[in-house]
């Protein structure tokens, strides 16, 4: 079978199961069984496939129309300027999360060194853009999850910054280190309700640890909120990514915690994503 005829036949084999970019997703899996690029494959179309490839090309397809991410089928994101590895043992890096970058280098002045921590790292894939944006700060990540810090290292590596980052398998309420100029997180905050409400790719794929916030979302947020405060320098930032409809329960929390709200700042859609935030004492 040449290029095209295969790329027919997924495309019509995705379509079946009504996955959202068959085409695109196609043409991505074959990219990753030949490893060409796109655009050699789509001008090389009466290229043919030999049987062992062909078998790869079957099931990477078939673990699509099943719904697994392509981020895991493929073995890496994009995320702010670089490329991330991941596996099921991570969350996927999203678009909408690359405002925490955003907002955190605002606060952090190329020239000055400063002091991070970063609340459930899962690819590392914050703390990674931040360092190498920033590279006289100094970084900790941290996560629960010793699979989804393994990840976090073999990143940090693959940047050349495994010195530059400390990573450490702990929970967030045993962590006793200070004196933080920055503290980013972000943390699970779907509810039990919107879980299993939540697309097949995400539900049955990504890692539930990473995305269950409780029965009302907030339980991981209350835990970063309130840890921040032993954690920060007075007048160091909280930058936070919460889910569309948290704003004023996780501002009432910032507020009664003694933090002051700078920004909150909204996502790709329109929805209030990120909250920027001060200790005040």
């Amino acid at each position: 079978m040449n290029y095209n005829q295969i790329l027919k036949e997924g495309k019509n084999f995705l379509k079946a199961s009504n996955i959202k970019n068959p085409n695109l997703d196609t043409e991505l899996i074959l990219t990753k069984v030949i490893n060409k690029k796109r655009e050699e494959i789509l001008l090389n179309g009466n290229n043919k496939l030999n049987n062992t490839d062909l078998l790869k090309f079957k099931n990477y397809l078939f673990r699509r129309y099943n719904k697994e991410p392509m981020a895991y089928i493929l073995g890496y994101k994009h995320f702010w300027k670089h490329k991330f590895l991941t596996n099921k043992s991570v969350l996927i890096p999203r678009p909408d999360t690359e405002l925490i970058v955003e907002e955190t280098l605002k606060h952090l002045p190329i020239d000055m060194s400063k002091k991070i921590l970063d609340i459930g790292t899962g690819s590392g894939c914050i703390v990674i853009s931040l360092i190498t944006e920033r590279p006289k700060c100094t970084a900790t990540a941290i996560d629960i999850s010793i699979k989804a810090l393994n990840v976090a290292k073999t990143n940090a590596k693959l940047h050349h910054l495994e010195n530059k980052i400390n990573f450490i398998n702990i929970d967030i309420d045993k962590y006793k280190s200070y004196n933080y100029d920055l503290i980013v997180s972000n943390p699970p905050y779907v509810n039990s309700i919107e879980l299993n409400r939540l697309d097949d790719d995400i539900k049955f794929h990504e890692p539930k640890l990473a995305l269950s916030g409780g029965s009302d979302g907030l339980r991981d947020i209350k835990k970063v909120i309130f840890k921040s405060n032993k954690l920060l320098k007075i007048n160091g930032k909280l930058i936070i990514e919460i889910g569309y409809k948290q704003k004023n329960q996780c501002i009432k929390i910032l507020n009664e915690n003694k933090y002051y709200i700078n920004k909150i700042s909204k996502d790709l859609s329109g929805k209030d994503r990120c909250i920027v935030s001060t200790k005040l004492q």
